[in-house]
């Protein structure tokens, strides 16, 4: 809004039109993120809203145009298909090699992100604790808590493999890993992402009865809940029964 009263400060409003409109956001947007714009958009169509509302109901809001609703429109709501538990234990034990499916483990029992899991070294194993380095969020660090089953399969591969303490454990690269993926989904006859195991892993703990705040804070590690929401995503009625 500052930047808005820098450019329009010595006009009226309701001179304003659709194209000075389009020319300023356009500016302020230029390089940024679709959220980023979705955002800005809103804010300065909410600011026209609050004249018109309470200042001069004959004011028209220059953003309550087709053009720019479509530019700047929301961003669709994705409803992500909810894996079931048996799946997930399919895919899992249906995969041999022993490294694929610790990776596979590690992403559907703890949540954990590919390139997180790609990370991983020994020496970041601390029982049922993994410390993640440059974490996503910004953090120094970040601790990531997995089933005491999975730490000990994951010590007694790391050991089976002899993987140096600095190594790490899944020497591949990001394209591999979700090859990898893709193949153990082929398996049982879906399509299958690495972050639809993250879903699941947040999933299965809010069915469990796990409160949605250590689900985000403490199993997805997100920083804000809304992203936790999205997540979740709804279920059916059928599902809800079940």
């Amino acid at each position: 809004m500052g930047k808005f009263c820098e450019v329009f400060g010595d006009h009226q409003l309701g001179e304003l039109t659709v194209d000075n409109v389009m020319d300023f956001l356009n500016q302020i947007t230029d390089g940024c993120k679709p959220q980023t714009k979705r955002i800005r958009y809103a804010n300065l169509s909410a600011f026209f809203n609050f004249i018109q509302n309470n200042l001069d109901p004959d004011l028209s809001n220059p953003c309550d145009s087709p053009m720019l609703r479509k530019l700047f429109r929301p961003k669709a709501k994705v409803q992500w298909d909810i894996l079931e538990k048996d799946t997930v234990d399919e895919i899992i034990f249906r995969t041999a090699r022993l490294r694929d499916r610790m990776l596979l483990e590690l992403m559907a029992r703890g949540a954990m992100r590919i390139g997180e899991a790609l990370k991983l070294t020994p020496n970041d194993i601390a029982d049922h604790k993994l410390l993640l380095r440059k974490s996503k969020s910004g953090r120094e660090f970040e601790i990531i808590f997995i089933p005491k089953k999975v730490a000990d399969r994951l010590q007694e591969y790391v050991r089976s493999e002899k993987i140096g303490l600095n190594h790490r454990i899944f020497p591949i690269c990001y394209e591999a890993a979700r090859a990898v993926v893709r193949k153990a989904g082929n398996m049982v006859g879906i399509y299958l992402r690495p972050h639809d195991l993250r879903r699941h892993a947040a999933t299965f703990a809010s069915r469990a009865g796990v409160p949605i705040e250590i689900i985000s804070k403490i199993i997805l590690r997100h920083t804000n809940l809304s992203t936790t929401q999205i997540y979740l995503g709804n279920i059916s009625d059928s599902e809800a029964l079940k």
